[in-house]
Parts: C-alpha cells; sequence; structure tokens
C-alpha cells in the first residue's frame, strides 16, 4: 500500500467519523448537551484559532512538553546504553525499575505538587517521568538486537569498548531511540493536558478544558479543545514519522538474505520430506561376511 493510498483511507476513517457523530446528534439519539454535532464542535475548534489567550495556552502546553520530552531522552539514552552494554548495573536495577515503571504518573501529581509546589517544575516533571521509560527499554532492546558481528571486527581492529559503542552499538540502537521517542511524545502530551486539567488553574490547553466545563456551551468547548489536542498528537506524530524515514531509510531495507529467500504461498507446491532408504536386513541361513 503506497503513502497516498494511505492518506486517502485516513481521510475517509475521519469522514466517517464525522459523520456518524453528526447523524447521531441531529438524530436526537444522544442528547446535544451530551453530544453536540460534530460540525458545531468543528466551527468552535476553527474559531479558537484566532482567540490569543488560547493560542498562549497551546504555546505554555508545548513549552512544558518539549522539556519534559528532552530532559526524559537526556536521561533515558545514556541510562538504557549503560544498562545495556553492563549486565551487573542491569541485573542490580532490574527490580527498582520493574517497580517504578508500573507506577501512573498522574497518581504522582499529589507527591510532586508537595515537593516541588504548583506550577511548571511539577508539570515538567511528571512528563519527563512518564516519558521516560519508551526511549529507556527501546534504547536497551536496540543494544540487544545490534550485529555481534561488527562489534567483534571493531575490537579485532584494537578499537576500544567507548569506540565500540560510538561507531556501532549506537548507529544500530538509532532507529530502537527514535521509536520510543515518538511512543513519548505522546505520553508526553496526554500527561501535559492531564496535568493541567487535574490542577485546575494556570494557563495551557488543560486549564482550557477545565475551565470550558463550567461555561453555557461546556460540552462544545471540550470537545473543541480535545479536537485540538488530538490535531497536535497528529501533527508531532506526523513529523516524527518522517524526520524516521528520513533519517532511517537504511534501517528500512529488507535484509539480503531475506530478499533471496522465495516466499511460500498457499499455492505453491510443499517440499517433499526425503525418505531414508530401509538397511538391509540380514537372511536367515546365510552367513554373514
Amino acid at each position: 500500500m503506497t503513502r497516498r493510498q494511505e492518506l486517502l483511507l485516513g481521510l475517509l476513517g475521519a469522514a466517517a467519523a464525522f459523520g456518524i457523530c453528526e447523524a447521531v446528534s441531529r438524530a436526537g439519539i444522544v442528547r446535544r448537551s451530551y453530544l453536540p454535532p460534530a460540525s458545531e464542535v468543528l466551527v468552535r475548534a476553527v474559531r479558537l484559532a484566532g482567540d490569543r489567550a488560547f493560542l498562549d495556552g497551546i504555546g505554555v502546553t508545548l513549552r512544558a512538553w518539549a522539556l519534559g520530552l528532552g530532559l526524559a531522552c537526556a536521561l533515558a539514552v545514556p541510562l538504557g546504553l549503560l544498562l545495556g552494554t553492563v549486565p551487573v548495573v542491569e541485573a542490580a536495577t532490574r527490580a527498582v525499575l520493574e517497580f517504578l515503571r508500573p507506577l501512573p504518573s498522574v497518581a504522582l501529581i499529589p507527591l510532586v505538587s508537595l515537593l516541588l509546589g504548583s506550577g511548571a517544575r511539577t508539570e515538567v516533571t511528571l512528563i519527563a517521568y512518564a516519558s521516560l521509560w519508551p526511549v529507556l527499554f527501546n534504547t536497551v532492546y536496540g543494544l540487544g538486537e545490534t550485529d555481534p558481528l561488527a562489534r567483534d571486527t571493531l575490537r579485532v581492529f584494537g578499537f576500544g569498548r567507548l569506540a565500540v559503542l560510538l561507531r556501532a552499538d549506537l548507529p544500530a540502537t538509532a532507529p530502537f531511540i527514535a521509536a520510543g521517542v515518538r511512543i513519548s511524545a505522546a505520553v508526553a502530551l496526554i500527561l501535559a493536558v492531564a496535568t493541567e486539567i487535574l490542577s485546575g488553574f494556570g494557563q495551557g490547553l488543560g486549564i482550557f478544558i477545565a475551565q470550558a466545563q463550567t461555561g453555557t456551551d461546556g460540552t462544545r468547548d471540550v470537545l473543541a479543545g480535545v479536537v485540538w489536542a488530538g490535531a497536535l498528537g497528529l501533527l508531532i506524530n506526523c513529523v516524527l514519522v518522517g524526520a524516521e524515514r528520513r533519517l532511517f531509510t537504511w534501517a528500512r531495507e529488507p535484509r539480503p538474505e531475506a530478499a533471496r529467500r522465495p516466499r511460500r504461498t498457499a499455492s505453491s507446491p510443499r517440499p517433499r520430506p526425503r525418505l531414508s532408504s530401509p538397511r538391509p536386513q540380514p537372511q536367515p541361513g546365510r552367513d554373514r561376511p
């Protein structure tokens, strides 16, 4: 499937979802106070683009998102390289990491607010904590997939451990790190909006959604804010996917062994198993040589 076909199918899916929401609301299946028509929500979202205060809030949210994601990457990549190359450190910290990873970042908001106070520091800290894990474990997994022949070749030519890490391990792990960053970018945006909603004061997209609940057209404004959050997430994902395709084209190419290996289809005949010839049995009455 080509990129144009994927884009066309994506647009058709979005149009179908838009039409279903519009029809459900217009037909009265769901009350308009619960689900306004999709056209009204879309018009409200477009009008918000001309609101200077709303755009300033978007900038605040994106700033916290960028700081938290950058801090997570700055911590996760070196830590992942350390865990992936030093088995002793990985074994010593495995229990601690497995204990911290399942903890939901939203549940840590009261504790972090008590320690750091309410504000940008709390938001950035929670974003960095939630965004740390995908990059960290993707880095460790990428190191495990590095070709050992490349490492051994560099060691034979006299390269040290640091040179092997920079010349063989890090380039091979880079596509995995990029995939982890793309996942963490979505997690960071979720945490940025959720932290602002739960804090209830300040500035940002989450603050707009939280305050819109008490307005006259609260549901419409809330959904318009959600549309903006989804649009930002979609834009960020598209940018990161495009960057991956441009930077790591070599990682998408099939391996020569896989390219030369013939593919078996349902219509292709299966290879017949080789039958071993029976061993000759000695006949009774004859002397063995």
